[in-house]
């Protein structure tokens, strides 16, 4: 039986940021190919009845993952994140963005920044997200979307997927 963890997305809106933390059941080994490994991150990151299908991906600094959101009808979003650095099993930064389907950059929605840290915990991993924006309403958009709720279901995924692997 998996035990739904809960997502934590709290915002700082004078630092124009997004925070996230959750703990998972699962060795920081584990979590941390889940989300560096196309082939796994294509089986939970968006968020059902979405999938997420990897176009390209290099996980390097100075890298790109290249990939779409597929709803259930069909339509493609199409999505990019740039690594920018590394430090393997205990962090990564990237700046994730809108894109067309050669990764060139769209203004439809905002870009963001994301710092990842993976601690080890008495029961598995923590991963803490700090997501920066460039105002305050790029922030807001982005909440109005749906995050919350889109990420913390994709959370729910990885949680299935890592009692499977385990």
């Amino acid at each position: 039986m998996i035990i739904q963890k809960e997502t934590i997305i709290s915002k700082d809106l004078d630092k124009k940021k997004l925070f996230v933390e959750r703990e998972f059941d699962a060795p920081v080994a584990l979590v941390w190919r889940a989300w560096t490994e196309s082939s796994l991150l294509d089986q939970w990151w968006a968020p059902r009845p979405w999938k997420a299908k990897t176009k390209s991906m290099e996980f390097k600094e100075g890298g790109r993952w290249l990939y779409s959101m597929v709803g259930p009808d069909g339509e493609e979003q199409f999505c990019r994140a740039d690594y920018e650095t590394i430090v393997p099993q205990k962090q990564f930064t990237a700046s994730d963005a809108f894109c067309d389907e050669k990764g060139n950059a769209t203004n439809e929605m905002p870009s963001m920044h994301w710092k990842n840290v993976f601690t080890p915990t008495d029961n598995g991993t923590r991963v803490a997200i700090e997501i920066s924006f460039d105002s305050v309403a790029d922030l807001e958009k982005i909440v109005e979307m749906g995050f919350k709720e889109g990420f913390t279901a994709a959370h729910g995924n990885l949680d299935e997927l890592l009692a499977q692997l385990q």
